[in-house]
């Protein structure tokens, strides 16, 4: 009795020392001696394991069904003797059957289960802090880079190790061994080896968190962040606007000198980010977001949600950005489809149109020339074959004979 007790003092020590729930471990425990059981005595029952949670005892029931003729004593019990453990049985009902060997089974089963048991109440320990980030995902933590498992990069956050894999690091970013970085929660992901915490320092919600920790006009509600369009290393834009007069969103953003838009731009590492102000008209909104260039002239299609866009030649590849990236961010930023082009092109297009007009002019004027040039002759015949016909009708007038 003194062991059994000793047992389960033993039990809440390692309950109360890993912050985890005592039946946790007392369930891990009944799977250790389950399979310590069967791997000893080679049972191909159905097998329970109970222990008492107030007395420490530790017994083994077998469930085994009731019969009148027993052919398979591991699975069967004659109804004689399953009157013994219980009046009311009848043929067809199943009892559990307590086989418990005798001796100090308890103690040699627990020494035969003890890694098992480890790996049990690490993994309920696992659980446990796991629970405390449910209701945090999709916020920042700071945590110490552990390690780099293959691509994967190990990170410690409190007393949780989390994951974050290859598409959720920043390009050529390096990841030193004790080195203190933000993280975005982004999912708790169910794994073969049971659940994971997988945090992420690319995903454009990280930038939006990043902001709300830097800006308290942010976390107040007196500035808004609209939109995030990111390239995670490179560049970013954020749309906000103001919900409070006299607030500037973009100035509460940058913050005075300078200073809270470059914290952001160090904690990512060099990150280009442009602060846009959102604006409820489209066309604004989106001469806004191809910022720093100039914007002429914008034609929208609501229905295609398309927008075609004339910019100073000059501006032409600002405006378009460097592979693309200005234009490519301010589409992803707005939700619409971006053309661009330059004052020259539409110039030319405005002048081949022009000489297609011209040339479309010049040749129905030529071919009104030709009709007119075609009916002037056929006049002109007709007239020389009149004259012609006229000669021929014209008589000589014949002198009279005179009469003797």
């Amino acid at each position: 009795m003194a062991v059994l007790s000793d047992f389960l003092a033993a039990v809440n020590q390692i309950a109360a020392e890993r912050g985890i729930d005592p039946d946790d471990v007392i369930d891990a425990i009944e799977e250790a001696i389950l399979a310590s059981f069967k791997k000893k005595y080679k049972s191909d029952e159905s097998l329970e394991v109970d222990i008492n949670k107030e007395t420490g005892d530790i017994k083994v029931f077998a469930d085994k069904k009731v019969v009148d003729r027993v052919t398979n004593s591991a699975t069967q019990i004659s109804l004689k003797k399953s009157k013994e453990i219980e009046d009311k049985l009848k043929k067809g009902d199943h009892v559990q059957v307590d086989i418990t060997p005798e001796g100090d089974f308890g103690r040699i089963a627990v020494q035969a289960a003890k890694q098992v048991i480890l790996q049990k109440v690490r993994e309920a320990e696992k659980e446990a802090v796991i629970k405390d980030f449910k209701d945090k995902v999709g916020t920042t933590e700071s945590g110490i880079i552990q390690r780099m498992d293959g691509d994967n990069v190990i990170v410690e956050i409190r007393k949780a190790t989390a994951i974050m894999p290859l598409e959720d690091r920043l390009p050529k970013e390096f990841y030193k061994s004790g080195s203190r970085l933000k993280f975005l929660l982004k999912e708790i992901r169910k794994t073969p080896r049971g659940k994971q915490l997988i945090v992420s320092r690319s995903e454009p919600k990280f930038l939006k968190e990043l902001f709300n920790l830097e800006v308290p006009e942010i976390r107040s509600g007196s500035v808004e962040i609209k939109s995030v369009a990111r390239e995670a290393g490179s560049r970013s834009k954020v749309a906000v606007m103001s919900n409070q007069e006299g607030v500037d969103p973009i100035g509460a953003c940058v913050g005075q000198k300078g200073i809270r838009i470059e914290n952001i731009t160090d904690e990512l590492k060099g990150e280009k980010i442009d602060i846009i102000l959102w604006d409820k008209d489209i066309k604004n909104f989106i001469a806004n977001s191809l910022s720093p260039s100039q914007v002429e002239k914008i034609k929208i299609d609501k229905k295609g949600k398309t927008a075609r866009i004339k910019v100073p030649d000059d501006q032409l590849s600002l405006a378009i950005g460097k592979e693309g990236q200005n234009v490519r961010l301010a589409a992803k930023l707005t939700g619409w489809k971006i053309d661009i082009e330059g004052e020259k092109k539409d110039d030319d297009k405005k002048k081949k149109k022009k000489s297609e007009k011209d040339k479309k002019a010049n040749k129905i004027k030529n071919t009104k020339k030709k009709k007119n040039s075609k009916t002037k002759t056929k006049k002109e015949i007709s007239k020389t074959e009149k004259k012609k016909s006229g000669k021929k009708k014209k008589r000589k007038p014949t002198k009279k004979k005179k009469k003797n």
